[in-house]
């Protein structure tokens, strides 16, 4: 639940050697760290990288499998980083024991096979300062797969402004956590992440902040390279389901008005139709025709479009033939996807990369 207990942690080590007094720290960076010694350097650089140096960094194993190779890795930041140790309980349990834990007025957020360009928290920061009424702010994030630059988030989806309630529903507002500043004490007022959930965590405190008041803004540079295809967020069916738990738990939650009812059952629906396609989509790619076929069906009873009715007809008719069909489709889809990738990545090549990342158009 949010807001609960945190589990026992063992901290080690002292905070960034520039921040003499803890209570004058602005922000409390926090990286909760799970199978991540491959990454977590390139994390940590990004942030001793940064411009803006009045920060902490707490890291958070949330007994990760492979910690003796995610200690070594941090072994060179130990004097540099809090690090706490916890017993597993994903994400949201492992930010909440460093937000506790924090000293700063404000808290950033990293996941640990991201990383920063070096005036992120410099840009960020001074929006929160010049701004007082501000509760959180985000930035555009460049997105990487295969360590290839495909794109970036906001080219993908536009962002609403003002930045609200509903707006974060219907993804008009595309808040990436990795590029998030927020003020402490909103997060706590909210009763912090929700550690039921695993997936979407963040879209739920998000919404919860935004329905309590809290104003949000957003900066369009991209100050983040965000690995989309990594961690929990990687599996779309899953992904969706989560999203369904979390329009659940608003509606139950919330004392919302008929609008925002309305708007979260239509949502809703969409949301079941959607997972009921990627049912389908697993069940034609193993032959299981009928499984496919139940799946359509019931995803045209929530919403009726051209393209279910077809689809349903193909698979009562001439399955094995729609499922050869299906796979050209996605073939063709796979190839135009790698052309946008590559239009993507010329236009990010005078981005400065501080890691080296690779550009999709050069193949390197």
């Amino acid at each position: 639940m949010p807001g609960a207990a945190a589990p026992s942690t063992t901290a080690g080590a002292r905070f960034f050697e520039t921040v003499t007094d803890q209570n004058s720290v602005l922000v409390s960076v926090v990286i909760p760290a799970y199978e991540s010694a491959r990454y977590i350097s390139q994390a940590l650089d990004s942030v001793f990288a940064q411009t803006f140096t009045n920060y902490e960094i707490i890291v958070v194993n949330d007994d990760s499998p492979d910690t003796h190779a995610l200690e070594q890795a941090l072994h060179p930041y130990r004097d540099r980083i809090c690090y706490l140790k916890q017993q597993n309980g994903g994400p949201s349990r492992a930010r909440n024991a460093a937000i506790r834990q924090a000293h700063g007025k404000y808290v950033a957020f990293l996941d640990s096979d991201d990383f920063w360009l070096p005036d992120h928290l410099n840009n960020l920061s001074t929006m929160l300062q010049d701004d007082p009424s501000l509760d959180l702010v985000y930035s555009d994030s460049i997105l990487l797969r295969d360590d290839v630059i495909v794109g970036n988030v906001f080219e993908q989806q536009p962002q609403s402004s003002p930045v609200t309630f509903e707006a974060i529903l219907v993804e008009g507002s595309t808040i990436t956590t990795s590029s998030t500043v927020v003020r402490r004490q909103a997060v706590l007022d909210a009763g912090l992440f929700d550690e039921r959930f695993k997936r979407c965590e963040d879209f739920d405190l998000w919404l919860r902040l935004s329905f309590a008041g809290a104003r949000m803004n957003y900066d369009c540079r991209p100050s983040l390279y965000h690995r989309a295809s990594n961690g929990l967020a990687a599996d779309g069916y899953l992904l969706k389901r989560a999203r369904g738990e979390i329009y659940d738990k608003v509606v139950r939650s919330l004392p919302l008005s008929p609008s925002q009812r309305n708007l979260i059952s239509e949502l809703m629906a969409k949301n079941e139709a959607d997972c009921q396609v990627d049912l389908a989509k697993r069940f034609l790619q193993t032959g299981e025709y009928d499984k496919a076929l139940e799946a359509i069906t019931r995803a045209s009873t929530v919403i009726r479009t051209r393209k279910l009715r077809l689809a349903m007809f193909g698979l009562r008719i001439f399955p094995r033939f729609f499922r050869y069909q299906h796979h050209a489709y996605q073939r063709i889809f796979t190839l135009l996807n790698f052309w946008a990738r590559a239009r993507s990545g010329r236009k990010l090549k005078a981005i400065p990369q501080i890691t080296g990342a690779k550009s999709s158009s050069s193949g390197k």
